[in-house]
């Protein structure tokens, strides 16, 4: 990736890195959970979305919360 795609990144993501990031405590993952939500009722099927892939990014980061941090209800 060159520096100057980088340098045009900057200002977008000092907004974006507000609610997109490596979730670290509850909070985030709270907030994680409710951006996930309304890009569903946005997106929903729709995998030409433009904001699909952003869908699929947050999840993600919630299921990797998940994995770490939520134990696993066995019966």
């Amino acid at each position: 990736m060159s520096a100057v795609y980088l340098e045009q990144i900057i200002p977008v993501w000092n907004n974006v890195s507000n609610f997109i990031h490596v979730l670290h405590n509850e909070n985030d993952y709270r907030q994680a959970v409710g951006l996930l939500d309304s890009l569903c009722d946005m997106v929903g099927e729709n995998e030409q979305h433009p904001l699909a892939s952003l869908m699929e990014l947050v999840g993600v980061l919630i299921e990797h919360y998940e994995d770490a941090h939520i134990p696993e209800i066995t019966d």
